[in-house]
């Protein structure tokens, strides 16, 4: 296990190097001039080639993915051409917090209905509440962000006057309530499929019988023989939703006036701030590397059985 461990850790530098060389290659070799961007209505043959030899856009490509690795191990990912006078930190770091709060509520929803719905579904499979409850989730994930969210807007804020209309304040805030939601439900019929379909599959092995066979309480099956191992092909996905915490969710954002990530990773894609850019698919990359690592060690608290070599 250990082993394992310092294996995969090993490799991830060299998992981000290559990201890093991949998403820099891209940014200094597509469409658009960084130093255009940056001088905007000042720009001159004259200034732009003095900004080129400032910032070494004259090196090597190398030299230049070198000399940017080596800042970003340090945590420094340069300063953005949009927003000039401010680091890449200063621009992204606010919003990625507030993105990776609203996605964490988001999915505590997800997987607090998703899950337990799924077994039960599983539980009750040959009744009406199998496809009922299926259907239901499924029909909630089928509806469209822009019908939802203005809909939740209409209800519960003007109506019904529960939460604030829009704006931010943080996780412990009402107004988490309707953007969490509108994120959150559409993922619980994914959870729910998938927990039942695992159940399903553990209900039909022999140890089941065995152990009911044994006279163990009803829950004591459903918690420590059922659920524990019909969650373990369910950890993958869920290493995968970890991987996307600190990404935006576009249209929810915006709907509803939260100041995440989404808009100035779309906004800096358009303007070609290739600083921001770039750190935005590293963080991402590392989330990514980080969620399946921990998806590993957590499997073998799930399910002893399992020894990582």
């Amino acid at each position: 296990m250990l082993a394992y461990m310092i294996r995969r850790l090993l490799w991830t530098p060299v998992l981000l190097a290559i990201v890093s060389m991949v998403v820099f290659v891209l940014g200094a070799y597509g469409p658009g001039d960084p130093v255009e961007v940056r001088l905007g209505q000042n720009y001159t043959p004259e200034a732009a080639e003095r900004l080129r030899e400032q910032l070494g856009l004259n090196d090597p490509i190398a030299v230049q993915w070198g000399r940017y690795v080596w800042s970003a191990i340090q945590l420094d990912f340069g300063e953005s051409f949009v927003f000039q006078g401010r680091t890449v930190g200063e621009v992204l770091g606010p919003r990625l917090w507030v993105s990776a709060q609203l996605n964490i509520a988001a999915f505590l929803i997800t997987v607090g209905f998703g899950l337990p719905l799924g077994f039960y579904t599983a539980k009750r499979q040959g009744t009406w509440l199998d496809p009922s409850i299926v259907l239901v989730t499924l029909a909630l994930m089928a509806l469209p962000v822009f019908i939802v969210a203005p809909f939740f807007i209409w209800l519960f804020a003007l109506q019904l006057d529960w939460v604030p209309v829009s704006g931010w304040g943080g996780f412990f805030d009402r107004r988490i309530i309707m953007p969490a939601v509108t994120i959150g439900v559409p993922g619980i019929a994914v959870f729910t499929r998938l927990m039942r379909a695992s159940t399903l599959d553990v209900l039909g092995q022999e140890y089941i019988r065995t152990a009911r066979s044994k006279g163990l309480a009803e829950t004591v099956v459903n918690y420590r023989h059922i659920a524990r191992n019909a969650l373990i092909p369910i950890m993958t996905i869920m290493g995968f939703t970890f991987a996307g915490l600190f990404g935006g969710a576009l249209i929810t954002e915006l709907i509803y006036g939260i100041p995440g990530v989404a808009r100035i990773a779309l906004d800096s894609i358009l303007a070609r701030d290739f600083p921001i850019v770039t750190a935005f698919v590293l963080i991402g990359a590392t989330m990514l590397v980080v969620g399946n690592l921990l998806i590993d060690f957590i499997y073998t608290v799930v399910d002893p059985r399992i020894r990582l070599q």
